[in-house]
Order: C-alpha cells, then sequence, then structure tokens
C-alpha cells in the first residue's frame, strides 16, 4: 500500500476526533528551523461536516486491539486498514508544510498492538519532525489511556497540545460500551499531564530556557448521544473536569451511529447536533461568564431547553432579578445580561467611568439590543410596563433550534422553513406555532 492510499484512509478515520481550536501557544520562526507557532491561533480552513480545521488531521494507525463499540475503527468492524511508519508520516507532514497546505500537525491513532508500543511511535514521528526536520510549527498530539507515564512525559515535551479523550460522561457507560478502557487509566494520565504542566511553568518563571512541557495545556473530548446521561450529569462532569484537571477545552462530538449494537442509538437515528450545540453554548459560560453547571441546570431540569440558549434561558427563569440599570450594576451582572458579551461588559465597564450610558452608546459598544432591552435600564430608557413570558420569549427564540423567529426575513428561506413551507405552512404560521411551543415548554418547566 503506498503513501496516498494509507493518508486516504487514515485522514477519513480521523474525521471523528474534534479538534477545532486555535494553538494556543507562542513559539517564533528562526533560521535554525522550519515553521512558528502563534497564540492568536492558526490559520483557519472547513472540512466538508462544517468543524473548523486548521491542521493536518491524521491517524498514525486504524488497526485497534480495542472493541469500542461506537467506533468505526473497532477491532470487530471490517474496514480497510493501514498505518504509517514514523517516518512516512513526518515526512508526508514536512512535504506539506512546505506547500503551505498546513501549519501544523493532529496527530490521534488506533491502539495498535498496546498502548505503549503506539505511543513509542507517535513519539518516533514527533521527534523526527522536532529533531531531524526541526519543524517548530503547531503539533496536537492525542495520548493514548494505559501507556506509561514515562512516555506521556516524553510526548509532552514534543507537542504543544496534549489530549486525553474521555470518551463517555460516566463510569457505567464506559465499561459497557468500552469494556478495554477504564475511567483510571483515562485520569491518571490527565493528572499527570496537568501537574507536569504546573511544574513546567513554574520551572520557566527562574530559567526561561527550561524545557515546555504542553504549553497550549491540555483538552479531552466526550462523545454526545451514544450513552444515557443527562445534560446536567455532562455539564455537571464538565465543570469538574475544568477544575481539576485545568482543562483547556471539553470537546463534545454528538454520537453518528456508524455501528449496529443493542447498546447504541439505532442506525437511522439522527446526531444530536442541537444537544451538541447547546453544550458548547454551556460550556463557554462556564469558562467565560463566570456561570456554575448547578445555575444553567438542574436534577429537576436536567436537559437542555431546545428553544432557548442557555443564557437566555436562565435569565428568563431569574426575572426576579431584571432589570439592571447597566450603568451601576456589577461586572458580573452585566455578563449575565442577554445579548451582553465579555467584550461588550468590559466595554461598559470602562465607558461608564466617563458618562451616563444610552441605547444609542449600547449599541456602538457591541450590545445586541434585540436581547438586553428586555433585561436592562439605562439613560432614557426604561422597560416601563412588564414585557410578559411570552413576548420574551418571541424576542428570545434561538434560530439554531428550528430556524425560524424574530430574524430579519431574506429572499432565501431558512432549511428549517423550506420543510414547513413543503407541509403546506407558512412562515408566519410557523413562527407562531414555535413560539407558541417555547412559551409551553417554559410554562413546564416553571
Amino acid at each position: 500500500m503506498d503513501v496516498l492510499e494509507k493518508l486516504t484512509i487514515l485522514t477519513d478515520s480521523a474525521k471523528y476526533d474534534v479538534a477545532c481550536t486555535s494553538s494556543g501557544s507562542e513559539r517564533p520562526g528562526d533560521e535554525t528551523g522550519l515553521g512558528s507557532t502563534v497564540a492568536a491561533g492558526l490559520c483557519h480552513a472547513f472540512a466538508a461536516d462544517g468543524r473548523c480545521i486548521s491542521l493536518l488531521k491524521v491517524l498514525l494507525s486504524n488497526c485497534c486491539v480495542y472493541d469500542c463499540k461506537y467506533c468505526v475503527n473497532r477491532v470487530t468492524n471490517d474496514v480497510p486498514r493501514a498505518a504509517f511508519t514514523p517516518r512516512e508520516l513526518a515526512d508526508l507532514t514536512i512535504g506539506f508544510y512546505r506547500r503551505n497546505y498546513i501549519e501544523g500537525l493532529f496527530l490521534s491513532s488506533a491502539v495498535l498492538r498496546s498502548p505503549d508500543y503506539t505511543m513509542e511511535q507517535m513519539i518516533g514521528v514527533l521527534e523526527l519532525l522536532r529533531g531531524e526536520y526541526r519543524f517548530r510549527g503547531y503539533i496536537h498530539a492525542k495520548a493514548i489511556p494505559g501507556a506509561d507515564p514515562a512516555l506521556v512525559a516524553r510526548l509532552g515535551l514534543l507537542a504543544d497540545r496534549i489530549s486525553i479523550n474521555i470518551e463517555l460522561p460516566s463510569e457505567r457507560s464506559l465499561s459497557l460500551l468500552a469494556p478495554d478502557k477504564s475511567k483510571r487509566a483515562i485520569l491518571a494520565p490527565m493528572k499527570q499531564v496537568s501537574q507536569s504542566v504546573t511544574q513546567s511553568k513554574a520551572e520557566l518563571m527562574r530559567y526561561r530556557k527550561a524545557p515546555q512541557f504542553a504549553p497550549a495545556g491540555q483538552s479531552t473530548q466526550m462523545i454526545i448521544g451514544a450513552s444515557p446521561e443527562t445534560d446536567y450529569q455532562i455539564l455537571r462532569l464538565t465543570e469538574g473536569l475544568y477544575q481539576k484537571y485545568s482543562l483547556k477545552r471539553v470537546f463534545f462530538s454528538a454520537y453518528i451511529p456508524v455501528a449496529e449494537d443493542s447498546l447504541l442509538p439505532a442506525l437511522d437515528t439522527k446526531p444530536p447536533l442541537l444537544r451538541e450545540h447547546r453544550l458548547y453554548q454551556a460550556d463557554w459560560l462556564l469558562r467565560f461568564y463566570q456561570f456554575s453547571a448547578s445555575e444553567i441546570l438542574d436534577e429537576q431540569h436536567p436537559d437542555f431547553n431546545p428553544y432557548l440558549d442557555p443564557k437566555c434561558n436562565w435569565a428568563v427563569h431569574n426575572m426576579h432579578l431584571f432589570p439592571v440599570d447597566i450603568n451601576r450594576c456589577s461586572y458580573e451582572m452585566l455578563l449575565r445580561v442577554p445579548g451582553i458579551g465579555v467584550k461588550s461588559a468590559q466595554r461598559i465597564r470602562v465607558a461608564r467611568r466617563s458618562g451616563q450610558l444610552d441605547l444609542a452608546d449600547l449599541k456602538r459598544i457591541g450590545v445586541v439590543l434585540k436581547r438586553a432591552q428586555y433585561f436592562i435600564t439605562c439613560k432614557g430608557f426604561s422597560r416601563g410596563v412588564t414585557a410578559g413570558p411570552e413576548a420574551t420569549v418571541r424576542a428570545l427564540l434561538d434560530p439554531a433550534a428550528f430556524g425560524v423567529g424574530t430574524e430579519q426575513l431574506s429572499l432565501f428561506a431558512a432549511p428549517a422553513v423550506q420543510e414547513l413551507a413543503a407541509q403546506g405552512m407558512r412562515p408566519a404560521s410557523a413562527a407562531r406555532e414555535v413560539c407558541e411551543e417555547a412559551v409551553s415548554c417554559l410554562a413546564r418547566q416553571m
């Protein structure tokens, strides 16, 4: 099998790994080597499935000794198999870089022979790139759970970012669907990487030429929809991973049915893309908006509202906290107003020192007034008569859920509107029905 055939098989096998992230580390180029890494991020491209990518995303091998029921590369699945040698993959990466196709490498692998053997092969690729080719570009490597800690330590000194996939949201689901893996084998290297990153930063403060360990930190990925955990359980786990292991990102991957098994959703089940979208929105609230998981969801309401994004849903359920005075409220409260993002909140905090802000000022700052007007007061503007829940929900209805709502009319109808039109329903009446359903959903949650 030639290198092109291997590349075709192994890039296709890697499409289920999520890596839509910027580099997060800084390494300038110089005359001694090739490439550079910019902290602001790599140049991005978009894959056919819509995910944002910027790297050569490839598996070292899809020959796996594990039998994870949800995985297309499991040992019992009949698919074409291939494996690169470290030299082949290193040469391929440098060839693509020199042609300006890529700026870095995302390297993962199925478990070839054993976790230790697989890690040794991956480290071989990175040692060729960093040593022989003097490649200084961005490398994201996925460590293999169960590998020797010494191998994880070697990998961290070669890669910019390390990730260890947690795979499934609970130990029970992991034992059912991935019997060859264990919670301990996943969390042990995650803890090791977290401690090594902290130690590396401390050493760099004392000696600026100290070797860096995974300077862009670590991340993880979990599959959503293959197992029965609620959104609340997933969000609590996500919050715990950030707090305990200082992860940079938790990636969520909507389960795509690729195998038939009594423990898995049926093959004709659609991937839960809206649920994945809601988890990313909630993840953003955890990382940048000072929310906790228990504020976004709880045991009585364990799943996301399909009609409202998590921030708007929280605001509608906490109307007693609003309206807030933009010119007086705390920065923390500004972050909780729908329509106000982190940058807008920072700009408001600075601008109001010079005088009272009105609606025109807020619009210039970047506040989305279509949402924020229901939750704020400012100079020359007060809500007056309290808006009812129906009017508020209509204004906050998330177009991502159905493609209809309060968006500006377009000559080109959204796919959801086209589908409703094919059923004999006009867009206006469709929007009304969605709003009524959203209001009913809100009433059930109250």
